[in-house]
């Protein structure tokens, strides 16, 4: 019987030696358990999650790569942006504070920062939420590439360029 290497390690739960991601010292039935749960909620999304994922996907926010639903170690993240290791989690009203800490504190040992955001806030303010994330993305501390003579900020220039909201129409 021909076993493939993620096949054996489910057979011998252990962890996989090859594949997609790092394995986080799982056995092979529980990574699986998760990617299948993962799976199960990138195709049963809230409301708000494909909300803020209209505003994700496909790199329109900044040219930000981001993957939903990720297994990071034990967890799964709800936004990933993997190049700046940020997480991107939107938190309805049930969340326990507590719990989320200790998550947060695990997924920062992996090397990962975790930004949280309200449903509400993504319902009502999808455009903040935007900007929210693109700063800690780094994005607009970095300098602008043609800085105005005038002295404008330059955070706020290269916010507004990547989410393409006029000077005019952000003063009013």
């Amino acid at each position: 019987m021909n076993l493939t290497p993620t096949d054996d390690a489910k057979r011998l739960q252990t962890p996989p030696l090859q594949g997609r991601g790092k394995g986080w010292g799982l056995s092979a039935n529980r990574l699986a358990e998760l990617n299948e749960r993962a799976r199960h909620m990138r195709n049963n999304p809230t409301e708000p999650e494909k909300r803020l994922w209209r505003n994700l996907s496909n790199r329109q926010l900044g040219g930000w790569k981001f993957r939903r639903q990720q297994v990071i170690g034990w967890f799964i993240a709800d936004f990933v942006c993997p190049s700046a290791k940020l997480i991107v989690e939107v938190d309805g009203d049930t969340h326990d504070a507590e719990a989320d800490a200790v998550r947060d504190a695990e997924l920062g040992h992996l090397g990962f920062r975790v930004l949280r955001v309200t449903n509400d806030d993504v319902m009502r303010n999808v455009e903040g939420v935007k900007v929210t994330i693109l700063h800690a993305l780094g994005r607009a501390e970095s300098p602008h590439p043609n800085p105005s003579p005038e002295g404008e900020g330059l955070k706020e220039v290269e916010v507004e360029k990547i989410l393409g909201i006029s000077r005019e129409r952000s003063m009013e």
